[in-house]
């Protein structure tokens, strides 16, 4: 579908608009910032790691790379 993105995984789809795909990118992006530069709090990086050990510069890393890949794909 034109103006849409895919995302998949084996069986499940999740489709995103435009829009909201390139919002995502921006939040992503952002989160990456507060990351990297020490502005997300200990509880919130704790709770973004998803029960791994908080990690600010995997965290920075992660969103910085799946934000540039949505954008590269939009």
């Amino acid at each position: 579908m034109p103006g849409s993105m895919t995302i998949s995984h084996t069986d499940a789809l999740v489709m995103l608009s435009h829009e909201d795909a390139k919002r995502l990118t921006a939040v992503l992006s952002g989160l990456s910032d507060l990351a990297a530069t020490g502005q997300l709090p200990a509880t919130a990086l704790a709770t973004l790691s998803g029960g791994d050990p908080p990690d600010r510069a995997e965290l920075a890393t992660w969103s910085r790379n799946l934000a540039a890949y949505l954008h590269d794909h939009l």
